[in-house]
């Protein structure tokens, strides 16, 4: 038995504009990861070429997200430090409706 948590599989994933990853897992849930608060790491330096990110796609079995045979992210990663997308859609829809 392993004392590592078990963090759910990815499903999709779909690069957005800003440099953020819309992630579906599994279990039904999607995180909205933002690349632009990791500046600084010679990985995501690589990733502000808008070409590249964008070719982002799911590792076999769900358990990262990969550009290329160096670059990848783990679901652990974006499981963690992504923002569920419901949230930020209501946080996104409060500020339009404050300044409306």
């Amino acid at each position: 038995m392993s004392n590592w948590p078990d963090y759910p599989r990815i499903a999709s994933v779909e690069a957005l504009s800003g440099f953020q990853l819309r992630v579906a897992f599994v279990n039904g849930q999607t995180r909205l990861y933002d690349f632009t608060t990791k500046s600084g790491l010679p990985a995501t330096e690589l990733l502000r070429d808008e070409a590249l990110f964008k070719t982002a796609r799911v590792d076999v079995g769900g358990y990262g997200i990969v550009w290329n045979d160096d670059l990848d992210i783990a679901e652990s990663e974006l499981w963690l430090h992504g923002v569920p997308a419901e949230a930020s859609s209501t946080v996104h829809k409060s500020l339009l409706t404050t300044h409306i």
